[in-house]
């Protein structure tokens, strides 16, 4: 005899979510009512009797002000699994919010994972979500949810290209007739930027700065393109009437607070967005590198299809200012960023789980 929660009329009942459990933040769909979570992706943990204490912005805010007891961490690096135990306790807290916290109707579950992932660490995510309180587990490939969520219609015999950027990871996919066709990913994302700009800082200045000081800055005076060729691209892209070129000169500069990798005081110093430029410089011609060698793999027809429409940018890296003016002119595509960019691999989720049977084929499924 099957379960009762199998028994076709509790299927009935059973809700749909899915998930996009990235580096950075996890968003969480549920059917009916669209995006309803949007949290950092974040656990403190007490290590006194193993229980979560707070998920998502309550545990960032408590990242490096935690006593000995209680523990806080980021449980994936690089869009996958680091810490089995606190994604899986992260992933039930997620469910709770969202389906209550009796549980009575197990929910279907979709989840997005990096198009690069091992069978091994897809199975990771497959059991961490069943293990949450899933009735059914379902996986989807990040690029794949991302241009479905972006709006391109991928069921045409014609190629579409994504570029997704997230917190860990950053995927270029060329989709046709529901399918990837040619994908490549790097290890690189969001993070590795904040990373690069925490080591510019310590070589430039001689000052040590947080992860999260490194991403305020990033956010708000980060460019891809150096002020000096700022001006330059803008003309050849045009700009609405000069408004680009007041924000840019505006926001070219920020004051910030470290301590001194010497002598251990504090100490504030200026940075201005064209150190920022120079700083992240490395890992954005890793990327450029990753999508050359994705479209050095696309059939001829494809790739005149590509030329044609340009590239889709997503992610919550997309973001950063002059992102796509500087992989056009590295690539020779155009590109432009989607709307929402942060919010397209959730949607295209969404869209899925919304005609669960047309993308039967794309997705891997376990429960």
């Amino acid at each position: 005899m099957l379960p009762w929660y199998d028994r076709p009329y509790m299927l009935l009942f059973s809700k749909r979510i899915g998930i996009d459990l990235g580096t950075a933040n996890s968003l969480v769909w549920v059917q009916g009512r669209g995006v309803v979570l949007n949290e950092p992706t974040v656990v403190a943990v007490s290590l006194k009797d193993n229980k979560v204490v707070a998920v998502g912005e309550r545990a960032r805010n408590m990242l490096g002000r935690t006593p000995d007891t209680i523990l806080t961490s980021k449980p994936l690096r690089n869009g996958v699994i680091a810490d089995y135990s606190i994604t899986e306790a992260m992933l039930r807290a997620f469910l709770q919010q969202v389906a209550g916290k009796s549980f009575f109707f197990r929910p279907e579950v979709m989840i997005s994972v990096p198009a690069g992932s091992t069978p091994v660490e897809r199975r990771a995510v497959l059991d961490a979500t069943l293990s949450a309180g899933a009735r059914t587990a379902y996986l989807i490939d990040d690029p794949l949810a991302a241009i479905i969520g972006a709006g391109v219609p991928i069921a045409e015999a014609s190629g579409n290209m994504v570029v997704d950027i997230g917190g860990g990871v950053a995927e270029a996919a060329v989709v046709s007739l529901g399918g990837v066709v040619a994908g490549k990913s790097v290890r690189v994302g969001g993070h590795t930027l904040d990373e690069a700009i925490v080591k510019y800082v310590r070589k430039m200045y001689g000052v040590i700065i947080g992860d999260q000081t490194a991403e305020a800055v990033k956010i708000a005076i980060g460019t891809a393109i150096e002020e000096g060729r700022e001006k330059e691209v803008g003309g050849i892209v045009g700009t609405d009437d000069g408004r680009e070129n007041r924000q840019t000169a505006a926001q070219n500069s920020m004051e910030v607070k470290g301590r001194d990798a010497v002598q251990g005081m504090p100490k504030e110093l200026t940075l201005t967005s064209e150190e920022i430029a120079r700083a992240i410089q490395k890992p954005l011609q890793q990327i450029v590198d990753m999508i050359k060698k994705v479209l050095e793999e696309v059939p001829p027809e494809l790739a005149s299809d590509i030329i044609d429409k340009g590239i889709v940018l997503t992610g919550g890296t997309a973001l950063l200012r002059n992102l796509d003016r500087y992989l056009s002119e590295h690539i020779g595509v155009p590109i432009s960023v989607a709307e929402e960019p942060m919010l397209c691999v959730i949607k295209g989720i969404g869209a899925v789980l919304d005609h669960l049977e047309t993308y039967m084929h794309a997705v891997q499924t376990k429960g």
